[in-house]
């Protein structure tokens, strides 16, 4: 490989590692989930990313409504004290914690078709298409490989949707059915990669696409997912 092409590559990982704003990865809380997750004693990168990833998962509550989409809402640190959020927050908070193991991470943002939304989110959203669904890429063994640690095991077997697995060394993104067979997340934009949250492009953008899911500028409507599947035979959830 041609030298210029290596130090673009060493440059890349390494724009991977930084601490940034949203991914404030030597805060406390931040700290604590890693040193609560990660094994002490000789465990590869490998190990600790797929460690964290199911830390973040199921230690982390998915909940679309009520989310904060502030600048300080969406900090790693901040989900991390929550203890919830959707796919921004917790996509966030895995990145930062990969990183502060020296793993570097991206956050990844795209368009998905759920086919499985509820109703009552149909309406918020103005369809099935959720736009800026974010998930995570880290750098493990020399290549980039994407992580989706969104939907915690609780809740998939309440919607019945198959929680999904990281070995770290395949890509873990949506199946596109659910136990039912059912057609459920279909990718339809890639919006890119990002060392860091895009702020203004993720907000606004979702802010103009759904603005009926806002109940103020960067706060989004209340419900219950588990009333909802409670009142519905297929059940569904966000993005």
């Amino acid at each position: 490989m041609p030298q210029q092409s290596l130090a673009q590559d060493h440059d890349r990982e390494a724009a991977g590692c930084g601490l940034t704003y949203f991914l404030d990865h030597d805060a406390q809380a931040v700290r604590e989930l890693v040193e609560g997750a990660v094994p002490r004693d000789g465990a590869s990168l490998t190990e600790k990313a797929v460690a964290l990833y199911y830390a973040v998962r199921d230690g982390i509550l998915y909940d679309v409504y009520g989310a904060d989409l502030s600048r300080n809402g969406l900090r790693a640190s901040t989900v991390a004290r929550r203890g919830k959020g959707f796919c921004i927050h917790k996509s966030i908070l895995y990145a930062a914690a990969v990183r502060a193991v020296g793993i570097p991470s991206r956050l990844v943002l795209t368009d998905v078709r759920n086919h499985l939304a509820s109703d009552r989110l149909k309406q918020l959203i103005g369809g099935d298409v959720f736009r800026f669904h974010c998930l995570t890429a880290v750098h493990l063994d020399g290549r980039w490989v994407k992580a989706t640690p969104v939907f915690n095991r609780a809740l998939c077997r309440l919607y019945g949707i198959r929680p999904l697995e990281f070995d770290g060394k395949a890509d873990s993104i949506h199946h596109p059915y659910d136990k039912r067979g059912r057609k459920h997340m279909e990718f339809l934009h890639m919006h890119g990669e990002f060392p860091d949250l895009p702020y203004e492009m993720v907000v606004a953008g979702l802010s103009n696409a759904n603005p009926k899911l806002f109940r103020g500028s960067t706060t989004l409507a209340t419900g219950s997912l588990v009333a909802e599947v409670c009142t519905r035979d297929d059940g569904s959830v966000g993005g």
